[in-house]
């Protein structure tokens, strides 16, 4: 930019400024914007990419950790108490492992029965829906007869090419393909877990190390440790939440008469771990259920009716009450990220998008430069922490 002054004429004039190259200027950075979002967008391609293919590295290492931050607390009271932290973890390790086992072999006789019973179950189901069927079989022959009409006789399709079909795996080679990712992602995400609650304080440790100065160690210190104690009480919370829900649920459907109550109790808990999705598909699966079980239209519609009232109260009055304002999560946004988390991970996505979602708004939440990426993840407004406020002022 060109500038010519008449400063040595007039002390007090002021410099005179020109700014024909100001279109240039204003060119290059918009382009320079326009590189930076083409950037931004690769990067976010680059990283949904990693995600999906590298599912079977990175799904144990997101278990593990939201596991560590679920036990950690417990594993530093046992060091405390003059437990060594490798001790410890083993010990919480091993009682995780007791409790989780304890719970699949009281749910493989019910599992295994209903196993059992689902060709009869299906075969009632189907004899229930003939009345439905019924009308829409009359519509589909009168459509074929038009169809037979329109082709001057001829069957529809009479003539068509012979299609070739590519013979995929068999069921036997998927099941064990499957089964053998299962067991090896179960033992990473055990190994892995062991190794953080045995590491305790390591990483933040070397955090503190690697910042300059001492403020910024202080404040790192403040901020780890109030995440771990949000996520922990968020994820811990949550479970005992989803636990009471489904010892409720299990409860209702043996008082009411459905069979295996415990298994849909269990399916009820875990499914809350999707809000509005999982229930959506409870309330799909009381409904075959019923209908295959009960003859009563009365019978059949009260265990999805049972079900749709505990969710609701649990949703609406009995989380909102625990968690508070704070932790309640923007509906638009957990029905995003179960969606994304699905599409990348599958199964264990959907399940662990929301307690996902809530670490980031914690984390957020905690950190000043991040908290309007709190606030949009929130479903209500709140008030900004304390470091926000200092500054504002």
């Amino acid at each position: 930019m060109a500038e010519v002054t008449s400063r040595a004429r007039n002390p007090s004039a002021e410099p005179l400024r020109i700014v024909a190259d100001a279109p240039a200027a204003a060119r290059s950075h918009r382009w320079l914007r326009v590189i930076g979002f083409s950037t931004g967008g690769v990067l976010l391609l680059g990283i949904f990419y990693t995600l999906y293919f590298a599912k079977t590295i990175f799904v144990p290492f997101v278990l593990a950790f939201l596991l560590n931050l679920l036990l950690s607390p417990v594993v530093r009271k046992l060091a405390r108490l003059g437990i060594p932290e490798a001790l410890g973890a083993a010990a919480v390790l091993l009682l995780m492992l007791a409790a989780v086992g304890t719970g699949v072999f009281q749910l493989s006789g019910p599992a295994t029965d209903w196993f059992e019973r689902a060709p009869y179950t299906f075969a009632r189901f189907e004899l229930r829906l003939r009345e439905f069927k019924a009308p829409m079989e009359e519509i589909q022959q009168a459509t074929k007869k038009l169809e037979q009409l329109a082709n001057g006789g001829q069957e529809a399709g009479a003539e068509d090419p012979e299609t070739v079909v590519v013979q995929g795996p068999s069921i036997a080679e998927t099941f064990v393909v499957s089964t053998y990712s299962i067991v090896a992602a179960i033992v990473i995400t055990i190994v892995l877990l062991y190794f953080l609650l045995a590491s305790g304080d390591l990483f933040l440790r070397k955090l503190v190390q690697v910042l300059p100065r001492l403020h910024d160690k202080k404040r790192a210190i403040e901020i780890a440790r109030q995440c771990e104690k949000d996520i922990s009480a968020y994820l811990l919370t949550i479970t005992c939440v989803n636990a009471g829900l489904g010892v409720v649920v299990g409860a209702a459907m043996w008082a009411i008469g459905m069979p295996n109550p415990v298994l849909w109790g269990v399916l009820a808990g875990v499914l809350n771990y999707m809000p509005y999705l999982g229930p959506t598909v409870m309330i799909g699966v009381l409904t075959l259920v019923s209908m295959a079980t009960f003859y009563d239209w009365g019978d059949i519609l009260a265990p999805p009716a049972i079900f749709l009232l505990l969710t609701s109260l649990e949703g609406n009055l009995i989380t909102p009450s625990i968690l508070g304002r704070r932790l309640t999560l923007n509906p638009v946004v957990i029905f995003g990220a179960i969606l994304v988390w699905g599409f990348l991970w599958g199964i264990p996505g959907v399940l662990i998008a929301v307690p996902l979602l809530a670490a980031l708004k914690i984390l957020c939440d905690n950190i000043p430069p991040l908290y309007a990426v709190g606030q949009f993840l929130g479903r209500r407004e709140q008030d900004p922490p304390p470091a926000q406020e200092a500054g504002a002022s």
